[in-house]
């Protein structure tokens, strides 16, 4: 019996037959046109899964001739990583090693750290994909030495043409000569949400299944019904998490915290609590950001389906506690100011202990004494201005009085 995944074995082998991503690979795509210009960089590709990110780096190590070689971060270890950048010195790699790494959020710094060396002197070209927001996950200095390209969910009349060529493929390797009803057709290209893989594995199983011709009936018995993102995308359902904790409401909290780890968004909701908690709660209850990272933690260890657990606790527990947005509101003024060039001439009391006249105010009455602290072209500016809650008013009201 043969356990070779379909949409292995139908993976496309040249741009044309890549589907859904046509501002990377079709005629006009940037991706394409930099490859026939002969130009193959670094890159990072980002997206849902099933969307031919690893699909689009084995066809542009094939245009390429170089050497391929794939590693999945969720198994890969250092070793593995260091056995093919040996590789960069026989004579096996003589027109360059394209290195594909699949899921690199999930590999470490120092793993990350180790690649540099080699792509900055050209000596590997590396691909990778995440399905995270890559500026969170991967090493700066990866990033600013790549090009970002984004993949997006495949479009369902997309979607339908791989289908298509599936059930081709399996009528020809069976001698049958089954047909799909467009019912069944567009039930699988609209529950699958953009993942082609998983619509084509759908067919598949279908295809086995139907006596005659594939019914949405028999379709839907290999369904769970919740599909990858039903009714909005990875960062739509992300963003509704978050309004739902910043304004207050723990029950639609919990549903769309359910909706993505259903999904397998156990890491995007991992970043996105402790993005709330800060953002969102703030200094109103500053041990959130606490509690957070230590369910997140949990999480993490526990894996699902254990992990609804302590994110249950940790979504419920932001929704329901005092908000404030002070910090985010006070980083946010400072960054623009620092945007604009402002702030460089910084107070010479503040600089290296050659320079004299700085204060230490832990020889003051209340550990407080008054001095300039903002570089003299923003001295006089406010950044942060307290919330209206228990934490930041108590807080204020310590500082006005130690300040008189």
């Amino acid at each position: 019996m043969e356990n070779k995944q379909l949409a292995d074995m139908l993976r496309p082998t040249s741009f044309d037959d890549i589907v859904g991503q046509d501002h990377l690979f079709g005629k006009n795509g940037v991706v394409r046109k930099m490859i026939d210009g002969g130009r193959i960089t670094n890159m990072i590709f980002f997206g849902p899964p099933g969307t031919g990110k690893t699909t689009a780096s084995r066809v542009i190590a094939s245009l390429s001739g170089m050497t391929f070689h794939k590693l999945n971060a969720t198994t890969a270890s250092l070793s593995d990583v260091k056995d093919v950048l040996r590789e960069t010195g026989n004579m096996f790699s003589e027109r360059g090693i394209l290195l594909y790494i699949d899921e690199i959020q999930y590999f470490n710094r120092k793993q990350q750290q180790t690649l540099l060396e080699y792509i900055e002197d050209g000596r590997v070209t590396l691909i990778a994909s995440t399905t995270e927001n890559p500026h969170f996950y991967i090493h700066n200095a990866i990033i600013s030495r790549s090009s970002l390209f984004e993949f997006k969910p495949v479009d369902k009349e997309s979607c339908k043409k791989a289908l298509v060529r599936a059930l081709e493929h399996l009528n020809t390797k069976s001698g049958s000569e089954k047909k799909i009803t467009p019912e069944a057709l567009d039930f699988i290209a609209r529950s699958t949400s953009g993942d082609v893989r998983r619509a084509i594995g759908l067919i598949e199983n279908s295809f086995y299944v139907a006596k005659e011709d594939i019914s949405e009936e028999v379709v839907e018995q290999f369904s769970s019904g919740v599909g990858n993102f039903d009714d909005g995308t990875h960062y739509d359902l992300l963003s509704c998490l978050q309004k739902s904790i910043r304004g207050s409401d723990p029950d639609a909290a919990v549903f769309y915290l359910a909706r993505l780890l259903e999904a397998g968004e156990l890491l995007a909701v991992c970043r996105r609590l402790q993005v709330i908690a800060s953002e969102d709660v703030g200094l109103a209850y500053p041990m959130a950001a606490v509690i957070v990272r230590a369910c997140v933690e949990s999480a993490r260890e526990l894996g699902m389906p254990e992990a609804r657990l302590t994110l249950a606790n940790a979504a419920i527990m932001l929704a329901t506690s005092p908000k404030s947005n002070s910090a985010h509101n006070a980083v946010i003024a400072a960054t623009a100011d620092v945007s604009n060039g402002l702030g460089t001439d910084v107070p010479t009391h503040l600089q290296a202990p050659l320079y004299k006249g700085y204060k230490y105010p832990h020889d003051y009455p209340n550990h407080y004494v008054k001095q300039q602290y903002l570089p003299n072209d923003v001295k006089n500016k406010t950044y942060y201005t307290p919330g209206e809650n228990k934490t930041e008013s108590a807080a204020a009201a310590y500082w006005r009085e130690i300040k008189k």
